[in-house]
């Protein structure tokens, strides 16, 4: 499994960007996937999971309620829609793929993408 996430962007707090995780899969809708982030000198850290229907989501709380994840296994890509964006967002975001369900931990993903950095100024 091959993830490419796109979405490189600079944006002020309180804005707004989308990123994209397209998998290079035949059986995309297979695999659970998540969103973390890991942001200079901390470690990585979970922020957001979907279930392979898309059914089931999970947040992590310092993102919940601004966040969103989404996929469309059509596309064979997953989302993630970053809204009222802080200072403290910034970080490289990765994608990760898991055949386990819903998961939080970064052991628990098999599959990652190559990072994209997300930058919010004040």
């Amino acid at each position: 499994v091959q993830l490419q996430a796109c979405g490189v962007g600079l944006v002020q707090a309180g804005g707004s960007l989308r990123l994209s995780c397209e998998a290079y899969v035949r059986t995309f809708s297979s695999y659970a996937m998540g969103w973390f982030r890991q942001a200079p000198g901390k470690e990585r850290e979970f922020v957001a999971a979907i279930s392979w229907s898309g059914g089931s989501t999970y947040y992590a709380d310092s993102v919940k309620g601004r966040f969103t994840i989404s996929r469309d296994n059509a596309k064979n890509t997953v989302y993630l829609q970053m809204n009222s964006l802080k200072p403290e967002d910034t970080a490289v975001y990765y994608c990760a793929a898991t055949t386990s369900s819903l998961g939080t931990l970064s052991s628990e993903y098999r599959y990652w993408g190559q990072g994209t950095q997300v930058t919010v100024s004040s």
